[in-house]
């Protein structure tokens, strides 16, 4: 069995939600600051937890207070300006334990290139207050020492909302999610989604975290829990503001934590999707016919009905739409104004898809789209499926006056075809 730990974001991330979250399942606070000691910087803040609550829910708030520094207002942070190597150096010389030493190192590595990566400049050369403030680097190092502690092998992530709105930074005001958090979700893959709330939610600090750590991003792995931990943010939010790791043993997965770049190991690929579901018993099937057509124009991915028995016997369909969670609002005006529906039903979800793209294949009736799915495997492509376009072999077919399943025959020999000789 081995050591996993799940983090459960619904109000995002940030360094000091994950501190106390460490210390609220059960990390001594007296050990971190112990351990933190050995980067010689503890004349710049102090460390102090207590309990809160957020929205009647308890958690463990954690504080980096700042010592004789003018905090800026951006995330917390202080306007430390250190470089990236500095840092390193401090890391390396405070005799932290290994694995702690190693992720905290891969952190601060992979933030300042997605730091460097938004300016220009390399990642040594970036001294953003993000990367060089004294609690950024409380927050990584000290979660990182809370992570050993626990003996944690393999950490898993949900899914991260997106926020809205701006912040003031030291480089103006950015909209959210800011600039070096977006590069962070790209180098992962991270997939997200919009909770409605409109603030920063996932901050470059708790992004690095998470993005650097995580073996997975999406639903929990199959373990048996045997601590939660509840972190809690600084603000009040709708839902509560608190960050939850779970704690506990799973079966052994070929993927761990330690080098910070398990995006260089090949995993399924997940994207977050809504899914909007109403049920309707009063309308023309020629208008649901329709109601097809108006959703697919305005952005979803997929858009189908089942047959179901509702109240007092009569006879209805469910109706029900995917779409990415960008297009949810698009697609549920949709819904409403085109159905006599009055409610509508929200999921958000994770689906596993192939890599794929559209292709063309020449037959001697003409042009025909392919779409080409596949797999891959340490730098290996395995096809997993190809489907001519339907439209496009409908057309040759009624131009040519053949049936429609010898058009798509002969498209996909040809492609075949190609494909053995590419």
């Amino acid at each position: 069995m081995t050591k996993l730990a799940y983090l459960r974001c619904p109000t995002g991330i940030a360094g000091d939600m994950f501190l106390g979250a460490l210390v609220d399942v059960g990390v001594p606070l007296e050990y971190l600051i112990e351990k933190l000691k050995a980067l010689g910087i503890e004349s710049e803040y102090e460390l102090r937890a207590e309990k809160v609550h957020r929205n009647h829910q308890l958690a463990t708030k954690v504080y980096v207070d700042l010592l004789h520094q003018h905090s800026h207002e951006h995330h917390h942070h202080s306007h430390a300006h250190r470089h990236l190597p500095e840092i390193e150096q401090l890391i390396n010389q405070a005799n932290l334990p290994t694995r702690a030493a190693e992720w905290s190192l891969a952190i601060f590595r992979r933030l300042a290139v997605a730091e460097g990566a938004v300016h220009g400049v390399a990642p040594e050369e970036v001294h953003f207050h993000e990367v060089g403030a004294t609690d950024a680097i409380v927050d990584i190092v000290g979660t990182c020492l809370g992570l050993d502690w626990l003996g944690v092998e393999q950490l898993y992530c949900s899914a991260l909302p997106t926020g809205g709105g701006t912040v003031k930074a030291a480089h103006g005001v950015l909209p959210v999610p800011v600039p070096a958090v977006l590069k962070l979700y790209e180098s992962r893959q991270v997939p997200v989604y919009s909770n409605g709330i409109e603030k920063e939610l996932v901050t470059p600090t708790g992004g690095a975290i998470a993005v650097t750590l995580a073996t997975k991003f999406g639903s929990p792995p199959a373990m048996t829990i045997q601590g939660i931990g509840n972190g809690a943010g600084s603000r009040d939010l709708p839902i509560p503001n608190i960050l939850q790791l779970w704690v506990g043993e799973g079966v052994v997965s070929d993927w761990g934590m330690g080098t910070g770049f398990e995006s260089d190991r090949q995993s399924p690929h997940l994207e977050t999707i809504s899914v909007l579901e109403t049920q309707i018993d009063d309308l023309s099937p020629q208008a649901i016919g329709y109601v097809f057509e108006a959703l697919f124009a305005v952005g979803a991915v997929d858009v189908f009905t089942q047959p179901i028995g509702m109240k007092k016997s009569r006879p209805g369909v469910l109706l029900t739409v995917i779409c990415h969670p960008e297009k949810l609002s698009a697609c549920e005006t949709v819904i409403f104004q085109e159905t006599t529906t009055l409610g509508i039903r929200r999921f958000t979800q994770q689906r596993a898809i192939l890599e794929r793209e559209i292709q063309q294949v020449q037959t001697e009736f003409g042009l025909v789209r392919v779409k080409v799915a596949w797999s891959e495997h340490l730098g290996k492509k395995t096809i997993q499926n190809v489907q001519p376009e339907y439209e496009d072999c409908a057309e040759l077919a009624r131009k040519n006056q053949l049936p429609w399943r010898e058009i798509h025959q002969i498209v996909l020999n040809n492609w075949y075809r190609k494909s053995i000789n590419d």
